[in-house]
């Protein structure tokens, strides 16, 4: 009933489905080389969607963590589980008009045959007309641009409301460096819009490496940002960590044992 939680665990589903789909590109591209068109649409389209949604979902999770700190007496207003709902379907729905125009494209231009051949499955490869360029360009930048404003305005207000808070100089330390672990990993993940570019450059930069180069950056682009994600709001966090205590290190069971309850039972016909 946590809608920080709520975001979290949808954070952590959506970037399940992302490395899952983007791994099993890499696994199909070192095994079969060239897969189905249209499996490989399917498998990039839905890449592409999770890929859109990290970012936009710690978006909104430093915005929840803005109100938290800064409006605290609002925050259980403002932040409650329906709103939170609302958010991550918009985050769905704004990814979906973002990415389903490609599809509509690919389906519109490419000839019958496109579908049932077998290409070497990148987003180049299949999302060809000139339009999806143009169209990746202008939108990547529009998110770009609107996420890194969110993230400046609420993390500057967030370190000052931090640096003025009156509490215990441990808690105002951990919340400070909560916040840049949670500024490099969105840091990481914004990164994902420039991708393309990045891939392009090292090109250029690494021609005879170009394949460990572009392995690299998937690494630090794509996985590095969801590692991040458990020890943030995992690890750190009070409650997940007294959870994992409990189901990790295998601790006694505290449950009322067979005999134990025969016993009540017996005792309470006595009295």
């Amino acid at each position: 009933m946590n809608p920080r939680y709520v975001l979290f665990i949808h954070l952590v589903v959506n970037d399940m489905i992302q490395l899952t789909t983007t791994i099993s590109l890499f696994v199909f591209s070192y095994i079969f080389y060239r897969i189905n068109a249209s499996l490989c649409c399917l498998i990039i389209t839905l890449a592409v969607l999770t890929t859109l949604n990290t970012p936009l979902n710690l978006a909104v999770m430093a915005v929840e963590c803005y109100v938290a700190v800064c409006l605290p007496l609002r925050h259980a207003e403002l932040c409650t589980i329906r709103r939170t709902y609302f958010l991550i379907g918009g985050i769905w729905a704004l990814s979906t008009t973002t990415v389903l125009p490609d599809v509509f494209v690919f389906l519109a231009t490419e000839p019958v045959s496109r579908f049932y051949s077998v290409v070497f499955c990148s987003s180049s490869n299949i999302f060809r007309h000139p339009i999806h360029v143009k169209k990746k360009d202008v939108v990547y930048t529009v998110f770009l641009i609107s996420v890194w404003l969110i993230l400046l305005y609420t993390y500057i207000m967030i370190f000052i409301a931090a640096k003025g808070a009156k509490s215990a100089d441990g808690d105002a330390k951990k919340t400070r460096n909560t916040i840049l672990l949670h500024g490099f990993q969105l840091l990481l993940s914004i990164l994902s819009y420039v991708y393309s570019q990045i891939v392009k450059s090292m090109s250029y930069l690494f021609p005879k490496y170009y394949l460990h180069a572009v392995f690299v950056a998937y690494i630090i682009i794509q996985i590095l940002p969801r590692f991040i994600s458990p020890i943030v709001y995992g690890l750190r966090d009070k409650t997940f960590r007294q959870h994992l205590k409990k189901y990790l290190l295998c601790p006694e069971r505290t449950s009322i044992q067979p005999w134990t309850e025969a016993k009540d039972t017996s005792m309470g016909g006595l009295r």
